[in-house]
Formats: structure tokens, C-alpha cells, sequence
């Protein structure tokens, strides 16, 4: 009994080793305004960042994460595939009640089916006191 246990583990592991049966995710390609400028804000002011994401390549662009660099940046994706052709936007809300003055720039990340599979954006505003 133990050898066809012992048998029968070796053919299970050698199948899943089986560089043929390994799929990967169709990749594509997207063209996306990586740098909004917000201008300028007051102190405690919101900017509201709108990135439009258009996907040049022949397959469905799928999102699959975006975030900002910390926790006063919010941003909200399209959850269903971006089809070849058409374009979807991200937006991104920075609450700047806790920045300093002067130049502000804030990271937001996305993660999809393209090559390489993250692409950053950056958000920009010059905050200023009343």
C-alpha cells in the first residue's frame, strides 16, 4: 500500500512540475496621464486627481490594485475589465490637512495585466496657507 501511495505522489508531482500546462495571464498595454497637476490648494483643501487610462493593447486591461503612498491619499479604479480601445478613469482624492506648505507630490499605484505590472502616477499641487 505504501508503494502506490509513494507511486502515486511521485506521478502527481512530476505532473504539476509539467512547464506545459503553466498559463499566464494575457498581458496588454495602456496609455495613462502619469502626472496631474492639482495647482494650487489651500491648506485642508482636497485635490481631486483624475488619471484617464486607456488600454492600446488587444486584450482586456484588468486592474487588479491602485493605492496611494500613504493614507491621506484615496483612489478609486474600475473593478470590471477596461475592453482594447476604450478608456476608463482613476481618481484619486489627497486631503492636505496634515501637509505642509509648498509643494506637495503624492504616489498612486496601480497594479494590471500590462508589462511592467505596476505604473505610478503622481499627483502635484502647491499648498498654501489663507
Amino acid at each position: 500500500m505504501k508503494k502506490i501511495f509513494f507511486a502515486l505522489t511521485s506521478i502527481v508531482l512530476l505532473g504539476c512540475n509539467s512547464k506545459d500546462n503553466l498559463e499566464m495571464g494575457q498581458k496588454t498595454t495602456l496609455e495613462v496621464n502619469k502626472v496631474f497637476n492639482g495647482g494650487k490648494v489651500l491648506l485642508g483643501e482636497e485635490v481631486e486627481a483624475v488619471f484617464n487610462v486607456k488600454n492600446t493593447g488587444n486584450y482586456p486591461l484588468i486592474i487588479s490594485e491602485v493605492k496611494g503612498s500613504c493614507s491621506c491619499t484615496v483612489a478609486e479604479y474600475p473593478e470590471e475589465p477596461i475592453e482594447p480601445g476604450e478608456t476608463e478613469q482613476i481618481t484619486a482624492t489627497v486631503r492636505t490637512d496634515n501637509a505642509a506648505e509648498g509643494m506637495l507630490t503624492k504616489e498612486v499605484r496601480m497594479i494590471a495585466n500590462t508589462e511592467p505590472s505596476l505604473t505610478i502616477m503622481q499627483i502635484k499641487a502647491n499648498v498654501t496657507r489663507k
